[in-house]
């Protein structure tokens, strides 16, 4: 029998909880939740504009949109692996990591993690301030970057059910407004005569695969974060399924509809995505409609980055406190600092600074792909999905401090990823010999899983079975 306090927990139109475990009873949800929010995040301009750099990139929008659809598919099934752990841990996503990398170890990616929130979270207000000014009247002043930056402020702090709660509006408002801009487009622009006119090229194509596997594996790290509030007794299958299905399907849809804009308009698309899309539309009030659909799809994901960067700080604060909790207060305190930083760099940036920060954080990419191997060898191969989950916040516990495996690991499967790099701050050697192809991801994930695997299985001190706090779970011992 539930408790009054839970029941207010349950009632609680702000969530509580931060880094901690989620009790069994105030579990609730179905995977379809994780459809919704995933397809939703996944429906708006910033996949669009990454389907066009396919094409822009040089490849016929056929192949571009073939390769990207191998990209998501690929890049999806890590995500969703990850999110997989959700429910049967009840953790976000970063603390399972300590287990990995050990308590203070963890911190490492961390940092580069918020780096990288902060830096899609700054590029995403911009382009829904530039809606929301459409939508106002206010072009050319930052009204609308600081609109979208308290509207993101709120869904963050208010949390996991409204976020979910907007997951299934962006689902339903981007569904209508890509499918009308399909038609749009499909009715004004010959696309029969743009598709297949260039021949098949290699380097395009890889490209192509790299930015759509790119796009979900950044998810990794918080997806999680989502998924942890189902009941623990959700089959792991349903929830990969419902996680990758939305993703990929979210992504492929703005993605293929980002190529054959590019196909279509080319720069003019490039120089001016919020506006062109409004025009597209047609202008006027189906205009204003449009930019609604913006800045909607933009909020859900530029929240789940607030949400995200907010654990992620928490989490590598948390290392050095030994805390597994904070007030609420304290939480509110963590996201309003996150979501002001990414506003006043969306303001005080030029536009020529966004692209640099914008192409810095693709860099960053390289972080996410060793982790991911990491952590997903670790949990279903070596420790074979048990976690003692109080040793997670005890740098004296069982996963002590640092652990050398994962961190050696890690570092050589970052580096080595630097030969294979196609980005416009640096473009690597091998990169260069494959005539532009960009295949450090792959690179990442096999080259770091090859070290790691063979190290861990010999030094890993995984526990027997489960081990949840007392406090979680007093009374029932394993659960599957």
């Amino acid at each position: 029998m539930s408790t009054p306090e839970l029941h207010g927990q349950r009632a609680s139109v702000i969530e509580r909880r931060s880094i901690d475990v989620v009790p069994d009873a105030e579990r609730h949800g179905t995977p379809l939740n994780q459809f919704t929010l995933w397809f939703g995040a996944n429906m708006q301009i910033t996949a669009v504009v990454d389907g066009a750099l396919a094409v822009v990139f040089g490849a016929d929008a056929l192949w571009a949109i073939i390769g990207l659809l191998i990209g998501n598919l690929a890049g999806g099934a890590v995500m969703a692996l990850h999110s997989a752990q959700g429910p049967r841990l009840g953790l976000p996503q970063m603390i399972s990591s300590r287990a990995q990398f050990g308590v203070y170890g963890a911190v490492i990616p961390l940092v580069l993690v918020v780096i990288m929130y902060l830096g899609f979270a700054a590029t995403g207000t911009v382009l829904s301030g530039q809606a929301i000014d459409e939508i106002l009247g206010t072009q050319g002043t930052s009204v609308g970057i600081v609109v979208f930056g308290v509207l993101t402020l709120v869904v963050a702090i208010l949390g996991y059910r409204i976020i979910h709660v907007l997951g299934r509006i962006a689902t339903v408002v981007g569904l209508v407004g890509f499918i009308y801009l399909a038609i749009r487009l499909f009715t004004k622009y010959d696309l029969s005569s743009l598709i297949g006119q260039q021949p098949f090229a290699i380097a395009p194509f890889l490209t192509a695969i790299a930015l759509g596997a790119a796009w979900q594996l950044t998810y990794g790290p918080y997806v999680a974060d989502y998924s942890r509030y189902l009941p623990r007794s959700t089959p792991e299958r349903t929830t990969f399924w419902a996680t990758f299905a939305g993703s990929v399907i979210g992504s492929q849809w703005s993605m293929t509809f980002g190529a054959l804009v590019a196909a279509a308009a080319g720069d003019a698309f490039m120089g001016s995505q919020v506006g062109w899309l409004g025009q597209l539309g047609g202008g006027g009030a189906i205009a204003v409609a449009i930019y609604f659909v913006i800045v909607i799809g933009k909020l859900t994901v530029n929240t789940l980055n607030a949400y995200g960067g907010f654990m992620t700080m928490l989490t590598t604060v948390s290392a050095f406190t030994r805390t597994d909790r904070v007030r609420s207060a304290a939480r509110a305190a963590y996201i309003f600092v996150f979501v002001a930083v990414s506003v006043i760099i969306a303001i005080a940036a030029s536009t020529d600074f966004l692209n640099n920060f914008k192409n810095f954080v693709l860099v960053l990419l390289m972080v996410f792909t060793p982790w991911s191997a990491i952590n997903l060898i670790d949990y279903y191969l070596i420790s074979k999905e048990r976690v003692d989950i109080p040793a997670l916040y005890d740098p004296d516990g069982r996963y002590g401090r640092w652990n050398a495996a994962a961190l050696t690991a890690y570092a050589i499967g970052v580096l080595g990823q630097i030969p294979f790099l196609a980005q416009a701050l640096y473009t690597g050697p091998v990169t260069t010999w494959l005539g532009g192809a960009d295949i450090s991801w792959i690179v990442g994930l096999l080259l770091t899983g090859a070290i790691y695997y063979p190290w861990a299985r010999r030094t890993a001190r995984p526990p027997a079975q489960m081990i949840y706090p007392p406090a979680v779970d007093a009374t029932r011992s394993e659960h599957g």
